[in-house]
């Protein structure tokens, strides 16, 4: 094949039984469940597991992984004084990526990955799995204390994967209803076929690297603000409209500039992503646990998904999952740089689920390219240049 498609845009670079999409009925799909079962009746831990084994565990099955995750929770001290020295004004994905590659150093495994033969050891990839999973999202409340200049939060082996995070991010008990929104918020989150995270994560997982150098390729790729990074920018955007009253005349000049609206758009979908509804609905009922009055926030963003919808639909522009991530986490009180930190905690169960599928039929990528640069020519010594 030798056609350039920019981006590689509908060239399939893979097979894959994890998730699937079909962006034209908005339907996204956890190994054949839809992201709206999954999103009210399972849990983070449940959905992880079955992203990584392909089916829905039974009871003792999710007990023991939930106990294996909390039995990986603590990270050696060694890496909470590597991050005590750097920059506390540092991007929370960059403090992630790199601790995350470094945690190859401290728990080695790659006695899988070190030849042509494919790695079988389901045990092994599951081990490795669970230690990165677990300390993800340790890694991420570590950093917002210690930046603040506090000694990191233990982790709790009593609380699930949510409430143990949000309760090492803030140091308090957290808030039961808070900790289900959380959960729901990674659910959504998990996984979404072959995007540019997951890709990177499957490029460098086709080398053999190890599975911490997977997961920092994943990190470093979603950072970016067009993948990962884009509910940052909603939140920006939101509170540059200011209110629900100048939505109609500030979208109307973003539109003739030609100007990207944030969290609009998805290049899978031609209808409203199916997680924004949901995630719109947690906000509205975390307003009603707050008093029942919405923030201006979530307003401002309602009003303009309406305004949005009347110019754009037509094109095939509606919200997508980073829409209502950003207000959402801005009202539970996390802090802005947080929010893809947020993304990549719950991403790494797909990263992973990915990985494992990569190993059981490997074969490293390795793309052509079409050249259009000079033709053949002779080198000229530089006093005659």
């Amino acid at each position: 094949m030798s056609e350039y498609l920019p981006g590689l845009e509908g060239v399939p670079a893979t097979k894959s039984n994890i998730s699937d999409i079909d962006g034209e009925k908005g339907i996204l799909a956890y190994r054949g469940y839809a992201i709206e079962e999954l999103a009210e009746h399972s849990g983070f831990e449940e959905t992880t597991l079955l992203l990584l084994d392909g089916q829905l565990p039974n009871s003792q099955e999710l007990a023991i992984f939930k106990q294996q995750l909390r039995d990986n929770y603590r990270v050696k001290f060694q890496i909470r004084e590597m991050m005590r020295y750097m920059p506390p004004n540092g991007h929370p994905m960059e403090m992630l990526q790199s601790s995350v590659a470094s945690l190859g150093m401290f728990y080695p495994g790659n006695e899988c990955l070190t030849g042509s033969d494919l790695c079988e050891d389901l045990n092994y990839v599951h081990n490795m799995s669970v230690k990165i999973i677990a300390r993800m999202a340790t890694l991420v409340a570590m950093w917002e204390q210690i930046r603040g200049g506090y000694d990191p939060v233990e982790p709790r082996n009593d609380l699930n994967y949510a409430e143990n995070f949000l309760y090492m991010l803030t140091g308090k008990e957290p808030d039961p209803f808070l900790a289900k929104i959380m959960d729901t918020c990674l659910v959504l989150h998990a996984e979404h076929t072959i995007n540019a995270s997951t890709f990177a994560a499957l490029v460098t997982g086709s080398t053999l690297a190890s599975p911490y150098g997977v997961i920092a390729a994943a990190i470093g790729t979603l950072s970016g603000p067009l993948h990962g990074g884009a509910n940052e920018r909603v939140v920006e955007m939101l509170k540059e409209i200011g209110s629900p009253e100048r939505v109609e005349d500030w979208l109307d000049e973003k539109l003739a500039n030609k100007e990207k609206i944030w969290g609009m758009g998805h290049r899978e979908y031609k209808v409203r992503d199916p997680r924004a509804p949901i995630l719109q609905g947690l906000m509205e009922k975390l307003a009603k646990h707050k008093g029942g009055k919405n923030s201006p926030l979530f307003d401002t963003a309602v009003a303009l998904e309406v305004a949005a919808e009347e110019r754009l639909a037509k094109k095939g522009v509606y919200a997508n999952v980073d829409y209502y991530s950003g207000i959402l986490y801005s009202e539970m009180g996390i802090p802005l740089d947080q929010f893809t930190s947020i993304f990549a905690v719950s991403r790494a169960a797909g990263w992973l689920a990915h990985w494992r599928e990569q190993l059981a039929d490997n074969r490293i990528f390795r793309p052509t390219q079409v050249y259009v640069g000079e033709p053949l020519r002779e080198f000229v010594s530089i006093d005659k240049r």
